[in-house]
């Protein structure tokens, strides 16, 4: 089997185990909120959102951009990797330090002092999170996301089971705090079991100067991400009430569940593959087109169809507080449409090294969510998440441009190549609205029975049209399993 075959079959293969993976957490994930919410009040929510971008940018700190770093260089000697873990557990204890000693600041900006605490004690998973960085991307470099699978999925079902143990009887938001600790600690000790990779006395401060030179720049736009992405909940947590921030929480929490693992699963495959061809444009576009290609035709109608169903299924699953979060899901559903077409794009900076670039269009983007939720914000909650689409839909054009101009992927060319499938994910969805008006109220079979008609609707109109994704994802489909067969 020759290196370009080689490749892909890795490439393939490590999608297949990181589906898997993504798949079985993301239900476990899902299924854990849906019970948790049965035990838990909005307010639970809310305050473990108004804390979430403070561990998010301090998970960014302790990495600073030196897996990306690992991941991406050709060869990588023992002293790299030895000098990434200290530096990240030198990171993560200084970190843990800082959030300590602000606890009550963060507290004071909420006017909620039962966050120095919350802060305090959550802290913890930064320390644990910076003895597995090297670890992951380890197995990342090697595309063994099997061993990834083993360790996630169990981490997830045990959080899980103990963080509605503790709900039921009553712990509230501590609870979720649980979860967080438990998943962290029981990831990271699965690493360390099955990875044998242990790190040497070795440091190198040219290796470090190397990685951070890189790292720093995609540190930089990853915290400028991080904020920005949970700038909503700090906003929503300032002038709205606690229970108002639990609703929008809960609803981008089951939103990302979906959008953001899907596309993750397809990212953390793709990024060390295509950094091995990263100097051949040829061969990086024609990986590219079908990598939009695919994740489009999966997260377009997933999108689409939790739009649809957002409110039987809330009906069904949770108790009645929780549907006045319904309008917040299916507007985020919305505006999560186009974030694979947005990550997939940012890629090609990440591997044709550009970490420059990377973090000039962050600014770039932030600067204009900042301008759209200044004039969102005087219309309310609502105002703000409809902001949220109209950001998501004009920072296209930048994430977009630099595609354009690295590996000459034109806008016509990408546009070509996800709307399509997003006309079609939209058909699917206005057939599972009228689908859903015509059968009985209620219960688990009509929910089944409007997904199974939009199911059956897009793949059966996929094949008419011959939609050039699914044409292709079969094809990849059969080389994989026919042929061996």
């Amino acid at each position: 089997m020759n290196s370009t075959n080689t490749l892909r079959h890795k490439t393939i293969t490590g999608i297949i185990w990181t589906f898997f993976e993504q798949t079985f957490r993301v239900g476990i994930q899902t299924i854990t909120t849906i019970i948790l919410a049965w035990f838990l009040l909005p307010e639970d929510f809310g305050l473990m959102a108004m804390i979430t971008v403070f561990f998010a940018i301090a998970n960014s700190l302790i990495d600073s951009g030196f897996s990306q770093a690992l991941i991406r260089k050709k060869e990588v000697s023992q002293t790299d990797y030895s000098t990434a873990f200290y530096t990240n557990l030198v990171l993560g204890l200084l970190v843990y330090a800082l959030l300590f000693a602000s606890a009550p600041f963060i507290a004071s900006f909420y006017d909620e002092t039962r966050l120095i605490v919350l802060v305090r004690v959550v802290g913890l998973v930064v320390i644990t999170n910076s003895f597995q960085l090297v670890q992951v991307a380890d197995l990342t470099r090697k595309l063994n996301f099997k061993v990834q699978f083993k360790v996630t999925l169990p981490s997830a079902i045990f959080s899980g089971v103990v963080a509605v143990f503790m709900a039921a009887m009553g712990f509230g938001v501590w609870s979720l705090v649980a979860q967080m600790l438990i998943s962290s600690f029981a990831a990271t000790a699965l690493y360390w079991i099955i990875n044998k990779w242990r790190p040497s006395k070795d440091f190198s401060v040219e290796s470090l100067h190397e990685m951070f030179g890189f790292g720093s720049k995609l540190l930089a736009s990853g915290l400028i991400d991080t904020v920005f992405q949970n700038i909503y909940v700090i906003v929503i947590g300032k002038l709205f009430s606690v229970t108002l921030v639990g609703y929008y929480f809960f609803a981008q929490r089951i939103q990302q569940l979906v959008v953001k693992q899907l596309t993750g699963a397809v990212q953390k495959v793709t990024y060390p593959a295509l950094s091995s061809v990263q100097d051949d444009n040829t061969a990086l576009k024609a990986f590219y087109r079908k990598i939009i290609q695919i994740v489009a035709y999966i997260v377009f109608p997933c999108m689409i169809a939790l739009a649809v169903l957002a409110k039987p299924l809330f009906s069904l699953m949770l108790k009645e507080d929780w549907l006045p979060a319904v309008p917040y899901l299916q507007l985020l559903c919305i505006a999560g449409l186009l974030y694979p077409l947005h990550a997939i794009n940012l890629n090609i900076l990440k591997v044709k090294g550009r970490s420059d670039l990377f973090l000039y269009l962050e600014i770039v983007k932030k600067l204009m969510i900042v301008i759209i939720i200044l004039f969102s914000i005087q219309f309310g909650i609502f105002g703000i998440l409809i902001g949220q689409i109209i950001s998501s839909a004009l920072a296209y054009i930048p994430n977009s441009y630099f595609s354009i101009k690295l590996i000459n992927y034109s806008v016509p060319e990408q546009l070509h190549d996800f709307i399509p499938t997003l006309l079609l994910a939209v058909t699917m969805g206005v057939f599972m609205h009228y689908v859903g008006l015509v059968l009985p109220l209620g219960g688990f079979v009509y929910l089944l029975m409007i997904g199974l008609s939009g199911g059956v609707f897009y793949v059966l109109t996929n094949y008419l049209l011959k939609m050039q994704a699914q044409a292709l994802l079969l094809q990849i489909i059969k080389e994989q399993y026919i042929k061996k067969a």
